[in-house]
């Protein structure tokens, strides 16, 4: 076991001046205190501004404002030839970038159904049950397209809430959202 325990602390050492090389992520852009002020504000932001009309800018400055510099957006994708299933990793600003011509071409809004948290210290893990909708009047007629849970990791830094991660699953046949994630029983 302490043998094992020296090679991984070896492994890690000599990989340390590495990863110093590697360039820091850009800090994000200031955060309006009141999208960080809490966990409902944090991921209510996230919603709001992704969320728009057809062609409408998103607001990519406030996105990014409510992500630590190493945050990770992970959606999951079931390939089209039937494997397994897989992730898919961007940073805040990948995302804003692979996002944006969807946006352009299509209208776009994702509201939160429900949601389930626990917390620990400053650690909040939330699972956020999402519609997401083509337009404003299919999300007045409650037509959603798609529907999924998005689990939040968020961080407390005694000053304000950052988002670490969201990894999402969207629903399908095959995995329907479960009733206790709907706010049933």
């Amino acid at each position: 076991m302490r043998l094992s325990l020296l090679v991984l602390g070896l492994c890690l050492w000599t990989l340390a001046p590495a990863q110093a090389q590697e360039a820091a992520p850009e800090p994000p852009p200031v955060a309006a205190p009141a999208d960080v002020a809490s966990p409902d504000a944090i991921i209510a932001a996230v919603y709001e501004s992704i969320s728009g009309p057809l062609g409408a800018p998103r607001d990519w400055d406030r996105f990014r404002s409510l992500f630590i510099p190493e945050a990770r957006l992970i959606p999951t994708a079931q390939p089209g030839d039937g494997g397994p299933m897989q992730a898919i990793v961007f940073s805040p600003e990948g995302y804003a970038e692979q996002a944006t011509p969807y946006f352009e071409a299509n209208g776009f809004y994702e509201v939160e159904l429900h949601r389930t948290s626990e917390q620990y210290g400053p650690l909040l893990h939330a699972f956020s049950t999402y519609a997401s909708y083509a337009t404003a009047e299919a999300m007045a007629a409650d037509q959603p397209f798609a529907r999924g849970i998005n689990s939040f990791q968020l961080l407390d830094d005694g000053t304000r809430w950052w988002i670490v991660s969201i990894y999402w699953h969207q629903e399908t046949p095959a995995a329907p959202i479960p009733e206790v994630y709907l706010g049933g029983s």
